[in-house]
């Protein structure tokens, strides 16, 4: 199965509801999130999909471990940005995840699987194909092949350890650098819903909260999640088949209203989603787009004065065929003529005035 580009731009998001808890940024906990739990990364079902890490959030219940998981970017060449706890003004702060061109700060928090708290290692984009650093990165080879091998990665991650939340007391000592800051403040798309719906449902597993496993949710515990999670969308999936099919057996007016009110969600839904996909593309892709623009100008510039130098000369070779077309009219060759003809004259009274006194000599 292949993601394509307008699948990824009819997923994009502008912003999260405000009920999620991803959208809890500046509220504020006393006490701090249990350290990150060590679990295997599961191998990536679909080429195109790109790893989530597992974080912890926090509702009505506390603290809730959201297992990682592999989703479908909401456009071509967006990364993700992780959650991450922070502390400030005597309190743990949650700052949500984002989908951006550029990976931003996530605290330093190594989550592990490419994220090491700084940037993401587990692959890259290479036009409209995502490719996997199988170093870093469970993928089942044999079904996916786009895919490449980068151990130096390993030696550069984060060693803060467990812990899952920046600054405070034992927290991780790390500050955004400048590029990190920069992609953070350019435009970003929120979770999707397909994460947001992983998030409310990890709050309701009894297993995964802090309170009932103690800030450490076993690995069993995990891996039940994501069954019941696939399980859950096989069977939404059949639902929706089933209905469809129905809809086709027996069609009537209602039907087909509903369909036709659908087509033109969709496409209304396409062609704003696509817009903004290409507006984050574009924004992420500012620098480059500024150093064009600028190298444009050069450009245009150096042929202004390339075509301002050839209209010079142009003016100038009209000048000298102006004066040679002048030179051959009747108006300028008579007065040559009769100036010619006056020297002539003149020539001959002198020559003849010669002759003259030459014979009065010769008399003498």
């Amino acid at each position: 199965m292949k993601l394509r580009s307008l699948t990824f731009a009819a997923l994009l998001l502008a912003a999260l509801p405000s009920a999620s808890s991803l959208a809890q940024v500046g509220i504020s906990i006393n006490f701090a999130p249990p350290v990150l739990p060590i679990y295997e990364q599961p191998y990536c079902p679909v080429d195109g999909y790109l790893w989530t890490p597992g974080y912890w959030g926090y509702g009505n219940v506390g603290y809730y471990w959201v297992p990682g998981a592999w989703v479908p970017p909401p456009a071509v060449g967006l990364l993700w940005t992780p959650p991450y706890w922070g502390y400030g003004n005597g309190g743990y702060v949650f700052h949500r995840g984002y989908w951006g061109p550029r990976i931003g700060f996530y605290g330093g928090i190594n989550y592990g699987y490419g994220y090491f708290g700084r940037g993401y290692y587990g692959g890259q984009w290479a036009g409209n194909v995502f490719r996997y650093n199988t170093a870093v990165t469970r993928v089942n080879t044999t079904i996916i092949h786009n895919t490449y091998i980068n151990r130096t990665v390993v030696r550069n991650q984060n060693r803060a350890g467990r812990t899952s939340f920046n600054g405070g007391p034992n927290g991780v000592k790390a500050v955004a650098t400048a590029q990190e800051r920069e992609a953070a403040a350019a435009r970003r798309a929120s979770a999707t819903p397909q994460q947001i719906a992983r998030q409310e449902a990890a709050s309701k597993n009894r297993d995964l909260q802090a309170s009932a496993n103690g800030g450490r949710p076993k690995a069993t515990a995990i891996k039940s999640f994501d069954q019941n999670e696939r399980q859950g969308k096989t069977a939404e999936g059949n639902q929706a088949a089933a209905e469809k099919v129905a809809n086709k057996k027996e069609p009537n007016a209602e039907n087909v209203r509903k369909a036709e009110n659908a087509r033109k969600a969709e496409a209304v839904s396409r062609r704003e989603n696509a817009a903004k996909a290409e507006g984050l593309r574009g924004a992420g892709a500012a620098p480059d787009a500024e150093r064009k623009r600028e190298a444009m100008r050069g450009a245009q510039n150096r042929q202004a004065e390339l075509r301002a130098k050839q209209a010079q000369e142009r003016e100038r070779m009209a000048a000298r065929r102006e004066m040679n077309e002048r030179s051959r009219r009747a108006d300028a060759v008579r007065p040559r003529q009769a100036v010619n003809r006056e020297e002539a004259e003149q020539q001959r009274k002198r020559k003849a005035k010669k002759q003259d006194q030459a014979s009065d000599e010769e008399r003498r």
